[in-house]
């Protein structure tokens, strides 16, 4: 199988992805979680703030606001326990225990894992893998890489101004053995979620960040030292007190850095993790989608345009303006609820839904390395919805123009029950639902400027904007549950956007629900 014929049935025949005659193997199944063995440790403070109001001014930089910054981002934040019937008949019931963070995953998996590089009071200067289990800094090299990592940025960041650089890792086992090949687009989406955590919680510690989607693959992960067969990073997030210069001038900024060269200046480390599964199977689709997404020059970096949406007919609907919401990051984390048939079909209003699309938007302009500077393009990702019983706004399906904040009609009617017949699994009652969403972008993931790479960065930035929707949705008091088991051919009809050369990425369902019976402790001090 081609890799182009991989990446078409990943998103529109999964079947024919997967390798044939799939069984999991839960007994051998792998950890949420990677463990270190034998490595210098240091234990970060569990008496985390509890509440994230806002920029905070610029507090005491040490090691126990890095390590409250990292359990807000992807700490082990609530042990659950609920109980399910096997089927609507069954008087039997059994329990479901699951670990929980604030940045959800397919599956409760967690496939992506934090490296940071900090340079902070308190801490050697070095490279660490943060230790979800034990809430801790693993040291995995000690000293100074400035220099090392401003190339494999290929010097476009001002790295001596950084306190700090995270790099979010995809290991690929632990989404494969439950998803076969199918991990490989769950991966981009959920390191994407996590990248959209990461970044609303650096707002509430007053960091300046940005994310660098381009980068040296084979030279970060050789300073971290992980095996490209295993795991890889997938991008690299500075964090500073003051926003850094990502222009950098001067010579250097156009010298071609090769890889190869530039890992022989660094010694390989060896380290020995856990690795719980004892039968870890081949997944050679992956690795070869990896390996054709590597960049081993800086020469092959590129920025990018967006490209303009077609207009659609002249039904709109103008929005209204709302403040931005006022709410306590760490609240709506922790009330952060994915319905399955919980959804409760109440009326939603136009302010709620205004509010939804606005503050969503508003906080996915970030900085990246993608963007050609001081060019308004569009966004590559955007925002469909089929809205049913929104109060002052006629059913139908609908464009949300962010640049103007309206709604584009596209097709009149109640479209939910459409929307249903196109789902793998029936596990949410869309009928009642009254906004489901759908993420969209580029049918060819801008291929031509950034090759295979571009299909991973097009799903990560649908993750970031998804989990800028979840957020929002939980400040509203509704619940959202991302969805990919849909028929995208189905909704891109829906919304007339395969003659426009994009396609739906994930389907977001969103509105009020009924609380779960479910027994909760939180696990922080």
């Amino acid at each position: 199988m081609s890799l182009e014929e991989f990446l078409h049935n990943l998103h529109f025949d999964i079947d024919k992805a997967n390798q044939p005659n799939w069984e999991v193997d839960w007994e051998d199944a792998p950890l949420a979680y990677k463990l270190y063995r034998g490595l210098p440790v240091a234990p970060l403070s569990e008496e985390v703030p509890l509440t994230l109001t806002g920029g905070e001014p610029s507090a005491k930089l040490d090691i126990n606001r890095v390590g409250h910054f990292l359990w807000y981002v992807f700490g082990l934040t609530q042990l659950s326990q609920s109980v399910m019937q096997i089927d609507s008949t069954d008087q039997d019931t059994f329990p479901m225990q699951s670990y929980r963070r604030y940045a959800p995953s397919g599956g409760a998996l967690y496939p992506n894992e934090l490296y940071v590089y900090l340079k902070v009071e308190g801490l050697p200067d070095g490279v660490y893998h943060y230790d979800v289990a034990h809430h801790s800094l693993v040291l995995l090299r000690e000293g100074n890489f400035d220099f090392y990592l401003a190339r494999a940025l290929g010097n476009r960041c001002d790295i001596p101004s950084c306190f700090g650089i995270v790099f979010v890792s995809t290991m690929f086992w632990k989404n494969f053995f439950k998803y076969n090949n199918f991990a490989y687009r769950l991966q981009g989406l959920d390191a994407g979620v996590l990248i959209g955590q990461l970044m609303e919680v650096a707002k509430r510690f007053g960091f300046a960040t940005g994310v660098y989607f381009q980068f040296l693959d084979t030279a970060i992960n050789h300073l971290l030292g992980l095996s490209d067969l295993e795991e890889s990073v997938y991008s690299v997030i500075p964090l500073s007190v003051e926003a850094t210069n990502w222009s950098m001038s001067g010579e250097d900024r156009h010298k071609n850095i090769i890889a190869d060269e530039l890992k022989q200046e660094l010694p390989a480390i060896q380290t020995n993790h856990f690795e719980r599964s004892l039968r870890i199977k081949e997944y050679p689709m992956i690795t070869a989608m990896n390996k054709a997404s590597n960049l081993e020059s800086t020469w092959s970096f590129r920025e990018i345009k967006g490209r303009t949406i077609a207009e659609y007919g002249e039904n709109t609907v103008t929005l209204p303006h709302t403040k931005s919401l006022p709410y306590d990051l760490a609240e709506i984390c922790k009330n952060r609820f994915s319905p399955d048939m919980d959804f409760v079909l109440e009326k939603v209003d136009q302010q709620q839904l205004a509010a939804l699309l606005q503050e969503a938007m508003a906080a996915f302009s970030y900085r990246n390395d993608l963007d050609v500077a001081y060019n308004n393009d569009p966004p590559r990702v955007t925002i469909y919805s089929s809205l049913y019983m929104v109060e002052g706004i006629p059913n139908g399906a609908y464009y949300y123009d962010s640049t103007e904040h309206m709604l584009r009609e596209i097709r009149p009617g109640d479209h939910r029950l459409h929307l249903q017949n196109g789902m793998s699994f029936n596990n949410v009652n869309l009928l009642q639902v009254p906004i489901c969403l759908h993420v969209a972008g580029d049918k060819d993931f801008y291929k031509k400027e950034l090759g295979y790479r571009g299909y991973r960065i097009q799903q990560m930035e649908a993750g970031m904007l998804v989990q800028r929707l979840l957020l929002a949705a939980s400040a509203l008091g509704m619940g959202g549950h991302p969805l990919l088991g849909f028929d995208a051919n189905l909704s891109d009809e829906l919304y007339k956007i395969n003659r426009q050369g994009r396609t739906s990425l994930i389907q977001l369902p969103i509105g009020p629900y009924r609380p779960r019976p479910m027994l909760k402790g939180s696990l922080h001090g």
